[in-house]
């Protein structure tokens, strides 16, 4: 792929507990040449985060360094490497079982083989040039809010994961905690209810129709914003979104290099 750029970001976002983390690291381990940069990794100090209802609101723009998070994908775009200025806490999280079969995740990495092989569109991409690019998932709760417009030139391929409220909440209680910069963050009682459903619906109604985040995706808003989702509607099971996300990828790569020549 020519051109300045040494980096393609690929946006994964939705609700939390919508499978973000889990399919940006499976796909790390699919592709080649891949990183995964956490939005979680830019929250400001727990001193400076806003509350509501006398609780911290980590799920909000607020609670997040925007210019920091531009500064990293700049760095990412221009660089091709993982910012040196950033300590991911992120990766000190667990995210659970995966539940995928190691036989689908095998398949779909000799799929992706086969895609950088020559002959194929995949070659030369990543690998097996003399100027690949590295492909950054960047996954984060707020990607596509109006509030996050500053950092959205940055990502290249936009990715929308879908969840139910009930699906969202019973993920979300089930977690331990997060690992922050202060130590580690528990959920309080009443934290899904009072701050992360209400945060998400706010901050993404204005894709959908009728503002029901559990409805349907504004056609215009899918063309103008590049947005992609899958069908199927809400709580697609994971093997079945993963296999998607790697079509996604193997079909858009090839357009952006194009782009790029």
């Amino acid at each position: 792929m020519a051109g300045n750029r040494k980096a393609v970001v690929v946006g994964i976002s939705g609700c939390s507990s919508s499978g973000k983390t889990t399919i940006s690291r499976l796909l790390r381990d699919i592709f080649p040449n891949t990183f995964v940069l956490h939005e979680d990794d830019f929250y400001r100090p727990e001193t400076e985060l806003p509350t509501k209802y006398d609780l911290l609101d980590w799920d909000c723009a607020e609670s997040l360094s925007i210019p920091d998070i531009l500064k990293a994908l700049k760095h990412i775009r221009a660089d091709g490497t993982f910012p040196p200025f950033l300590d991911s806490k992120e990766d000190k999280n667990s995210v659970g079982d995966i539940p995928v079969s190691q036989a689908t995740i095998d398949k779909l990495k000799a799929q992706v083989k086969t895609w950088t092989s020559s002959g194929n569109p995949g070659f030369g991409i990543l690998e097996e040039s003399p100027n690949p690019v590295r492909l950054c998932l960047f996954d984060g709760f707020l990607l596509y809010s109006d509030s996050m417009k500053p950092i959205q030139s940055q990502i290249d391929i936009k990715l929308f994961l879908r969840v139910s409220y009930a699906k969202a909440k019973a993920r979300r209680e089930a977690r331990s905690g997060y690992v922050t910069l202060e130590g580690f963050w528990e959920d309080p009682p009443g934290y899904v209810d009072k701050i992360v459903w209400p945060n998400y619906v706010e901050d993404h109604k204005w894709m959908f129709e009728d503002g029901n985040v559990e409805g349907t995706l504004k056609e215009e808003v899918v063309k103008e914003t590049g947005i992609k989702s899958q069908d199927g509607g809400l709580d697609v099971d994971m093997e079945t979104t993963l296999k998607w996300a790697v079509e996604i990828l193997m079909d858009q790569l090839p357009l952006l290099a194009k782009v790029e020549q």
